[in-house]
C-alpha cells in the first residue's frame, strides 16, 4: 500500500483491537436497540453522523468528534421529541431530514478528500491508529458505563413501559439518555463498517440473539459474542481476500441472522 510506513502485522493487530472494542459495544447497545424496537433510530444516527463528521473535516477537526457530537445530539434530540412507540417514527424522521438537509451542504464543499468520504461511509478499520483506538476505548467505557447505570429503569420501561410509567419511571429521560448511548456506540461502529452499513454491526447480531433467546442477560452476552465473532471473522476474511472489511461482516452478519430465522427451538425454550 502506498503511504504506509508501518509492517501490515501493525495494522492487523490496530484493527483487531479496535473492532473488539467496537464489537462488544455493539453488541451490547445493539440488543437493547432491538429489544426496544428502535432498530430504525440506529441506522438513523449513522446518517446524521455522517454529517458531524464531514462538517468536522471542512473545520480541520478529526471527524470522529464531529461523529460523536453528531450523533449523541442526534440522539438526545429524538429522545425529546417522542419516546412513546407511535411517536418514535416521527421524530426520528424530523431529526434525520434535518441532519441530511446540512450534509448535503458539506458534501457540496466536502470535494478535497474524496478518499475521506469513502472511508466514512464504508469504513476503514485498517487504517485505524493507536490514538484512535485510545479513543474508541474511552467512548465504550463510557456507553457501557452509562447502559449499566440506566438498565434496570431501561429495560423496565423497554418491557413494560404502561407499568413503569405508572410507577414513576421517567420515560422520557430514559429516552433521552439511551438514545444518547446509541449515538456513542454509532459513532464507535462507523469506524470499523463506515455510515451505510451500521446496521450490519449493530442490528445483526442482537436480532439473531434475541430469536434464539428470551432471557435478557444471556441474551446480551450472545449479541456480543456474535458481534466478536462475525468482526473477527471479516477481518481474517479481508485479510485472506484482500476484499473489504465492511462487505464481509456485513455478509456474516446476514448470514447469521439468516440462521437464527432456521425453525429451531430457542435456548430458553430448551433450558426449560
Amino acid at each position: 500500500m502506498p503511504g504506509i510506513s508501518l509492517p501490515f502485522d501493525d495494522f492487523m493487530a490496530n484493527a483487531v483491537m479496535a473492532g473488539t472494542i467496537v464489537a462488544i459495544v455493539a453488541g451490547a447497545v445493539g440488543y437493547v436497540l432491538v429489544l426496544r424496537g428502535q432498530a430504525f433510530a440506529g441506522h438513523a444516527l449513522a446518517h446524521i453522523g455522517f454529517t458531524g463528521a464531514t462538517g468536522a473535516v471542512l473545520v480541520g477537526l478529526p471527524p470522529l468528534w464531529g461523529l460523536v457530537l453528531m450523533t449523541v445530539a442526534g440522539g438526545v434530540g429524538m429522545g425529546f421529541l417522542g419516546e412513546r412507540a407511535g411517536e418514535r417514527d416521527v421524530a426520528i424522521g424530523i431529526v434525520l431530514s434535518a441532519a441530511l438537509g446540512f450534509g448535503l451542504l458539506f458534501l457540496h464543499f466536502f470535494t478535497a478528500s474524496a478518499t475521506q468520504a469513502t472511508a466514512l461511509l464504508f469504513g476503514n478499520i485498517f487504517g485505524v491508529e493507536v490514538e484512535a483506538i485510545w479513543a474508541l476505548l474511552g467512548l465504550g467505557l463510557v456507553c457501557l458505563v452509562a447502559l449499566g447505570v440506566i438498565a434496570r429503569p431501561l429495560l423496565f420501561a423497554s418491557l413494560q413501559p404502561e407499568l413503569a410509567e405508572a410507577c414513576g419511571v421517567p420515560m422520557r429521560l430514559v429516552s433521552v439518555l439511551f438514545l444518547a448511548i446509541v449515538g456513542l456506540a454509532v459513532a464507535e461502529c462507523v469506524q470499523v463498517v463506515g455510515v451505510l452499513l451500521v446496521f450490519a454491526l449493530m442490528v445483526g447480531p442482537a436480532a439473531a440473539a434475541q430469536r434464539w433467546t428470551g432471557r435478557i442477560l444471556p441474551g446480551a452476552g450472545l449479541s456480543i459474542a456474535v458481534a466478536l465473532a462475525v468482526t473477527w471473522l471479516g477481518l481474517a476474511l479481508a485479510d485472506w481476500t484482500d476484499w473489504p472489511v465492511s462487505f464481509w461482516i456485513s455478509l456474516l452478519s446476514a448470514s447469521v441472522y439468516l440462521l437464527a430465522c432456521l425453525p429451531l427451538r430457542r435456548i430458553g425454550d430448551a433450558a426449560a
